[in-house]
């Protein structure tokens, strides 16, 4: 039994949200939608930390691999599996549903059994995401995590709902467009749509650059870089509260994975051709995205921005071409998700009390809330890399790792570590401190026993990284090296 486990492991923690949501839809009262789902999602989470604790920390290739034929005509399969890269990513995944479920648990008040069966719909399809071994099979579920996430912004969004809906729609199949392109050119050139044989093929000078530009851009959309971050910010601000820690949280992860498992290992020389361009964008939007941060006046619109910037991090290590680079790309995608993750929901703890987000409607939340304050503050520092919080480690390790290639990048880069905490540390002294501002400030109650159960798991990770990394490092140690190793075979 346990070895019949372990063989179907992967596919079994894809196929529980899909099982889930068959299961949902048989049920009809609101205590048995919300105790199902959190109860499928945790099952997942357990399922992924059971897949870390039996994955080999020396094997740099796939692990957990399933493969099974699917449409032989056409060489696709059904091909999963999961390096030291993927896994960390995976235990993303499976970590913030749960807690979105929790964050959910009142202010879901229309449609309830159909949000909660998105929200297993989009754990599902990002799954696959990254595992999929399989180039067409990822991108079928790259397009159907657009489906839920639009639907979450234009049936539970805010005002301006339809407009940011048709936005990140728009965004996203142009995105799509460009990989369908790049994956098709693959694999007429290769004649396979396996991955690991994709990077391992020889492409024709004039093909490599076309098929390397469209797949880098519909990976750049959807991380989102600049200039292709618009859709971000009115996405979030009208997005319910699950559907930002989603966003935020893994789908833009989506276009960090690509890069790593695509552009680099198949096109290792077109990589190092376009890598001062990606490097100068990347401190660009460090610093762009930081100084629109600090001009917001709404909460999700801060934490939307400070997005970008944290993006233009993870482009900036992965483009660094080694070892600390690329590893704390990883580790700053993973620890962003859990941070910023954490500041929707808290921006959902207070939208549903005052019905605002505007930052000039709170003060001296610090009387009235001190345990909301309190994980408040802890994220908010957390967010511009305090050391000791998770976000330090990325950070400095992607610092580290564009110095071999040129300092001034590190001295840009920490500009934006700068404006991160001056935006953080200043919405922290509005909201926190002073007196309230409007009779629904005032009359504010702190967040309960649920509210907190919905974020302390993620303070736990935050402070757990941030003084012992070493696990997730150890994990992701020889899938990086290897990554390295054929990239320099580019130079």
């Amino acid at each position: 039994m346990s070895s019949l486990l372990t063989d179907h492991l992967l596919s079994l923690i894809i196929a529980v949200p899909f099982i889930g949501m068959v299961v949902l839809a048989f049920l009809s009262e609101r205590k048995w939608v919300l105790s199902v789902t959190l109860a499928i999602t945790l099952i997942n989470a357990a399922l992924a930390f059971y897949l870390w604790s039996q994955f080999s920390l020396v094997e740099s290739g796939m692990q957990f691999v399933e493969r099974m034929e699917w449409m032989p005509t056409f060489g696709i399969e059904y091909a999963v599996g999961v390096d030291g890269i993927s896994l960390l990513l995976v235990l993303l995944t499976t970590i913030l549903p749960p807690l979105c479920v929790l964050g959910s648990w009142e202010s879901i008040t229309s449609r309830l059994k159909a949000f909660m069966m998105l929200i297993l719909l989009v754990e599902g399809a990002m799954l696959v995401v990254f595992t999929a071994l399989d180039a067409f099979l990822f991108f079928m579920m790259w397009e159907v995590t657009m489906v839920p996430m639009y639907f979450m912004i234009v049936l539970w969004g805010g005002p301006n709902r339809i407009a940011a809906g048709l936005k990140y729609v728009l965004y996203s199949l142009a995105g799509s467009l460009l990989l369908l392109v790049g994956i098709l050119a693959l694999s007429l050139q290769a004649g396979t749509f396996d991955i690991q044989s994709l990077a391992g093929f020889t492409y024709s000078e004039n093909s490599e650059f076309w098929i390397f530009l469209a797949l880098f851009l519909g990976f750049a959309i959807k991380l989102p870089m600049l200039p292709f971050h618009t859709w971000l910010p009115d996405a979030h601000s009208e997005a319910p509260t699950a559907g930002s820690v989603l966003l935020a949280g893994v789908l833009l992860k989506m276009g960090g994975y690509g890069l790593i498992r695509f552009c680099l290992p198949i096109f290792p020389e077109m990589a190092h051709a376009f890598a001062p361009t990606v490097l100068w964008l990347s401190v660009i939007g460090i610093l762009y995205g930081g100084y629109m941060a600090l001009a917001q006046t709404d909460l999700k619109r801060l934490v939307a921005y400070s997005s970008v910037s944290h993006m233009g991090f993870v482009t900036l290590g992965i483009f660094s071409f080694n070892n600390e680079g690329i590893e704390g790309a990883t580790l700053q995608m993973v620890t962003h998700g859990v941070t910023t993750g954490a500041m929707f929901l808290l921006v959902g703890h207070l939208y549903d009390r005052t019905h605002s987000r505007e930052i000039a409607d709170y003060g001296g939340l610090q009387q009235r809330m001190p345990r909301f304050v309190a994980i408040l503050s802890l994220f908010a520092v957390a967010s511009f890399g305090l050391p000791t919080t998770s976000n330090f480690i990325g950070e400095f390790l992607i610092l580290v790792g564009v110095s071999y290639e040129n300092f001034i990048f590190v001295v840009l880069a920490m500009g934006g570590i700068v404006l991160g905490a001056a935006y953080m540390l200043w919405m922290l002294q509005r909201v926190a401190f002073g007196e309230a501002r409007t009779d629904a400030a005032r009359k504010i109650t702190d967040i309960n026993a649920r509210e907190m159960l919905a974020v302390i798991p993620l303070a736990i990770v935050v402070i757990g990284i941030g003084i012992y990394p070493g696990p997730l490092l150890e994990t992701m140690d020889a899938s990086v090296t290897f990554v390295v190793e054929r990239l320099a075979m580019g130079q």
